[in-house]
């Protein structure tokens, strides 16, 4: 039994160990080591830069193309239609037609227009999207770091990415939509309990590009870093992430430092989805998938990389109502090295090997 006791304490101090290294924080539980996902099995093909993944009721998803501008309907069963092609998108450089989002019988995407990037409200019936409301403009754009992502939280309310657009300082900017987490509601006023009675939720971020909740309620954000780290980060209403004045962990008081960090080498962040009890990033210049157990207290476990340089670049995610992560490639997108079959949208079974 002595034995036994040493050998558990051994194991415990190993996973902290891991945990420490990864660049996040040490939980304050060892966090268990998950399962391997499955296989990916391939639901759509031959698209080009799919950006968004948003689920309607019955288990169709709504997909968006960045640069074509394509609102499209995919089923689980790899039926591909065309809704229409969004008015008003002016695609430049990373910018186009981005993040979808589905409440009801609401669609809300989030796009590049000819002078800033905004939200517009749709109205979806069977096949169609109609009645166009935009109800957020003016948020900075530029041909880097438009943020993009949409995703309707636990709360209720319409929570929306926004990169600085290479103008760092916006991001430290409480008057500025730049650089920032955005929490709002389907008519875009800011959402009731927002920190600073603003539309701004958090701030101090380069380039937010993933949102996920785990059953607690719990936001967490990845990021695109510069040069050094990218980053997930557990979001608190009123936060300040640090950037430009911080890239990755620097234990100064004024910002929270990120519970996870990567060289740029092995991520760039995209999008994130939690299921089976780990928090799931999509890698487009690591060419991965990131998998990172979460503890009960949300504490991150060591992440394991899964996927790597099979697919290529990849850069949706999304959790559909039958457990499945459902995730595209970006080969198409100018910095990728398109294969037979690019761009495609996989699902993945986050709990069976």
């Amino acid at each position: 039994m002595e034995h036994m006791g040493k050998l558990m304490t051994l194991m415990l101090l190993a996973v902290l160990t891991a945990c420490s290294s990864a660049g996040g924080a040490v939980p304050d539980v060892a966090v268990a080591a998950a399962p391997p996902p499955g296989a990916p099995k391939t639901v759509a093909r031959d698209l080009a830069v799919p950006w968004g993944i948003a689920f309607v009721p019955g288990g169709d998803a709504l997909v968006t193309e960045r640069d074509t501008a394509r609102l499209l309907r995919a089923t689980p069963a790899g039926k591909v239609t065309e809704l229409g092609r969004i008015a008003g998108v002016t695609p430049d450089g990373e910018g186009g037609l981005m993040g979808v989002a589905v409440k009801g019988n609401q669609v809300f995407v989030y796009f590049t227009a000819a002078d800033d990037n905004r939200i517009v409200r749709y109205r979806f019936t069977g096949d169609t999207v109609s009645d166009p409301r935009v109800i957020l403009r003016g948020i900075p754009k530029g041909a880097i770091h438009n943020g993009g992502r949409l995703a309707f939280g636990p709360d209720g309310f319409l929570y929306a990415t926004t990169g600085e657009t290479g103008d760092r300082q916006l991001a430290q900017r409480r008057d500025s939509l730049g650089g920032k987490i955005l929490r709002m509601t389907v008519d875009g006023a800011p959402a009731p309990g927002n920190p600073f009675g603003t539309l701004v939720y958090s701030l101090g971020h380069r380039n937010v590009q993933g949102l996920a909740w785990d059953p607690a309620g719990r936001l967490y954000a990845s990021e695109f870093g510069q040069n050094a780290f990218d980053e997930v980060n557990l979001i608190k209403p009123g936060a300040n992430y640090g950037w430009p004045e911080v890239e990755g962990k620097a234990d100064d008081p004024r910002f929270v430092n990120p519970i996870i960090t990567w060289p740029t080498s092995e991520a760039s962040p995209s999008g994130a989805a939690y299921a089976a009890g780990s928090l799931w990033v999509a890698a487009l210049r690591g060419e991965r998938l990131w998998q990172i157990p979460l503890g009960r207290d949300g504490s991150p476990g060591t992440p394991v990389a899964h996927f790597t340089g099979t697919y290529g670049r990849l850069r949706g995610l999304a959790t559909a109502p039958d457990g499945t992560l459902w995730l595209s490639t970006s080969n198409k997108d100018g910095r990728g090295d398109p294969r037979d079959g690019d761009d495609r949208i996989l699902s993945v079974n986050p709990s069976r090997p």
